[in-house]
């Protein structure tokens, strides 16, 4: 049986009179420079809005038009953000140029349904009327995205692990590795190397963090969770398939505990 697709409009439902007044904004890496889907990976909420309604040299805008903003995410793969109306035109460029208001009923689907869209054409403002039918639903999450940034790029507080360890992403990158991580007190800048080769790996090693915030370490024990909470960021050193035997997992924590003399400057006391 053939499957059919599920446009984006059979999911936000826009009756023909109001896609004649419905704009969408693709937004892309600028530059090869600056991408706006770090701001929303931040929750930078306002820096994205800037971004969604910035003119250039000409209008972008009109007033009552709504917007449908959609994040690039790779290939033809785009993250729906927001929908909101046009409620001023500011009359500014090189600038935001528009106050706006989000159509609340949409809000469940921001940063939850992943388009697919092939842009063959240069512009990333496009009337919805030339291009939503061509919008289909690749996929519905169950909450909001948030992509694993590979290991090597993984530098996060206690408030974002706790966040993202809940993340199917992220659960399913790290609890099929072993490794050695570093835990950094940001504000006397002391470290902690740590391996992690036990039932579920990183994930299983990093859960036990988010407990107690010691996670069973002798000198961790000895702070209030409240700081660890607001100082303490982790981050990857090492990373190796579940297949390589624990006791070279063990020789390279101790190989980066010397190397970074976290026995004598940092928290580690074996």
């Amino acid at each position: 049986m053939k499957k059919i697709p599920i446009k984006l409009n059979d999911l936000l439902q826009f009756s023909n009179p109001e896609i004649e007044n419905l704009k969408i904004r693709m937004l892309t890496t600028y530059s090869n420079t600056t991408n706006p889907l770090d701001f929303f990976r931040n929750n930078d909420n306002e820096e994205l809005m800037n971004w969604l309604f910035w003119n250039y040299s000409k209008k972008s805008f009109r007033e009552g038009e709504t917007v449908i903003g959609l994040l690039k995410l790779g290939g033809d793969r785009w993250l729906l953000f927001n929908i909101s109306k046009v409620t001023k035109d500011l009359n500014k460029f090189s600038s935001p140029g528009y106050e706006f208001e989000i159509v609340e009923k949409y809000q469940k689907y921001f940063g939850r349904v992943i388009v697919e869209y092939k842009n063959k054409a240069q512009t990333l403002i496009r009337r919805a009327s030339g291009m939503l039918d061509d919008c289909i639903v690749a996929q519905i999450i169950e909450d909001k995205y948030e992509e694993f940034p590979g290991y090597e790029k993984v530098n996060i507080s206690w408030e974002v692990m706790n966040r993202v360890l809940k993340k199917s992403s992220w659960k399913t990158a790290l609890q099929n590795q072993k490794g050695v991580y570093l835990i950094t007190d940001s504000l006397t800048g002391k470290m902690y190397i740590g391996s992690a080769y036990g039932k579920d790996m990183l994930l299983g090693r990093w859960e036990a963090y988010l407990k107690n915030g010691h996670g069973g370490n002798v000198e961790l024990k000895e702070l209030e969770l409240k700081y660890i909470k607001e100082n303490f960021r982790y981050s990857i050193l090492d990373i190796f398939k579940s297949t390589v035997k624990d006791e070279f997992i063990i020789a390279r924590e101790s190989w980066w505990k010397e190397t970074l003399m976290t026995r004598i400057f940092g928290y580690n006391r074996n």
